[in-house]
């Protein structure tokens, strides 16, 4: 059982000394903290809430109290033992190395290690910063779901084929990686940007798998505390 407990932002600016529950500054439908989130649940670590609007006020990451310790202005942050956490794969990394003996997210083979942090790079580094918000606004209301279509049609294109090579009930094999915590935040991406997913069997597999777990259950945007009524 998972407990969420959502803090309006602005917050204060966090404090350097170690907190008795983590705290995850998180927007429902983020990517990069729906990443953070699974890996949260998947590890077993209870932790709070604290919501940034990326659309209200203009977007509540640029505000200068959350700028003050993300300087990217981006989610998620992680507050955890003490530390001020930035980016979504070096926080869960963090975690993983932190917390070794729950529910491992990278295999201890070098090479199924580099496997699934390719994976996760070609998600993270090849489609999602191509088709976030902030590039979005560049190209405008009339052209962003033709640019969001291209971009993670083409990059689930690279991932089709690679995973057809790796995958078993999963992205990499038979258990739950870092590959999957980046895979299933894209797929709600891929619908939202209307990509026709019949063409990508394997990844539709493998997200069918990961929906019914509970972490992955626990970490969906509609599950969330500042999710809008009309989205759960």
């Amino acid at each position: 059982m998972f407990t969420i407990i959502l803090k309006t932002f602005p917050p204060r600016r966090p404090t350097t000394m170690a907190a008795s529950k983590p705290i995850l500054y998180s927007y429902f439908r983020s990517s990069c903290s729906w990443r953070v989130r699974i890996a949260l649940a998947l590890k077993g670590i209870d932790y709070e809430t604290k919501a940034v609007n990326l659309i209200k006020d203009g977007g509540q990451q640029h505000s200068k109290d959350y700028a003050s310790f993300n300087p990217i202005e981006q989610v998620p942050t992680l507050i955890i033992d003490g530390h001020t956490l930035i980016q979504s794969l070096p926080i869960i990394e963090y975690i993983e190395e932190t917390r070794p003996d729950s529910h491992k997210l990278l295999p201890k083979e070098p090479v199924k290690r580099a496997t699934v942090r390719a994976i996760a790079e070609i998600v993270n580094s090849g489609i999602q910063p191509i088709q976030n918000r902030t590039v979005l606004q560049k190209v405008g209301d009339e052209g962003k779901i033709e640019w969001g279509n291209f971009w993670i049609d083409r990059g689930f294109g690279a991932l089709e084929k690679m995973l057809s090579d790796t995958a078993g009930k999963y992205c990499v094999g038979d258990d739950i990686t870092l590959a999957d915590l980046c895979l299933v935040p894209q797929i709600y991406n891929a619908n939202r940007f209307k990509v026709d997913m019949s063409k990508f069997p394997v990844i539709s597999r493998i997200a069918e798998e990961l929906s019914g777990h509970e972490a992955f259950i626990a970490a969906h945007p509609s599950k969330q505390p500042d999710c809008p009524d009309d989205m759960k």
